[in-house]
């Protein structure tokens, strides 16, 4: 089946691009873009199909990129493991901050930081070392399929410190902030 007009405006916004970019990367008028965009205007067969082949060639090194990135090993911890095990698992790995599990599904992370907070409120080290890890755990990491694209991962590496990437609702692996800036 071969894309449609209204293909361009959801692949372009998929990667991320401006009309601008996308008419640079494929040599054409930014309102060029914009008119096919709004379906104002039939263009030529050529025009259209480089269009296309920028968009196809953007999206297969996108992909390759964020392949390159993703830890296909995640490690994680239960919801009922306690807070002993995942301190010990942030020194073994070298990781700030944990996804935590309850069975297969992602539930909630736990960071040093919140680890930190209950030091912090006065907790007795011993104490907190015997709580369990569903206690302290923050907000889960977004989960995004494994071919979303780089634009995306890297939006959501601003706000979160993590993201899980999943294949059919199985989580298969992770991306942090740290592996993004390995890339450069």
């Amino acid at each position: 089946m071969f894309p449609t007009l209204e293909d361009i405006a959801r692949r372009r916004r998929q990667l991320g691009l401006k009309q601008s970019e996308l008419a640079k990367a494929a040599s054409v008028s930014q309102s060029l873009i914009a008119k096919l965009e709004a379906g104002t205007i039939d263009s030529s067969y050529t025009k259209v199909k480089t269009i296309f082949d920028v968009l196809e060639h953007l999206e297969f090194k996108t992909k390759v990129k964020t392949e390159k990135i993703l830890h296909n090993e995640v490690v994680s911890v239960q919801k009922s493991d306690l807070i002993s095990k995942v301190v010990n698992m942030m020194k073994e790995h070298g990781y700030s901050q944990i996804p935590v599990f309850e069975g297969k599904q992602s539930v909630g992370s736990v960071s040093e930081k919140a680890i930190l907070r209950q030091i912090l409120a006065g907790k007795d080290l011993e104490d907190i070392s015997k709580l369990p890890t569903g206690e302290i755990m923050e907000e889960a990491f977004p989960q995004i399929n494994e071919d979303a694209p780089l634009s995306l991962i890297t939006s959501l590496l601003q706000t979160y410190s993590a993201v899980l990437v999943s294949r059919k609702g199985v989580v298969i692996g992770i991306i942090t902030k740290a592996d993004l800036l390995r890339m450069l």
